[in-house]
């Protein structure tokens, strides 16, 4: 299977930025900290989702079950 010619230009250029840093994430975190705050663009914050708890699926007698 071919892999798609922008996946592989993303997956570049990330490797590339990552060694520029030598792989060091705090460095990497700084650098886009600096690039935003440099940045004239405006950030977009939500509010965090409400994860509910997923309840175990039901088991129905007589289903599946060996005799």
């Amino acid at each position: 299977m071919a892999l798609d010619q922008i996946l592989l230009e993303v997956r570049r250029v990330r490797e590339e930025y990552a060694q520029r840093f030598n792989g060091d994430v705090h460095a990497m975190m700084d650098d886009l900290r600096r690039r935003h705050a440099e940045s004239d663009r405006q950030s977009v914050s939500r509010e965090p989702k409400i994860r509910r708890k997923k309840e175990p699926p039901s088991v129905k007698p007589g289903r599946n079950s060996r005799q």
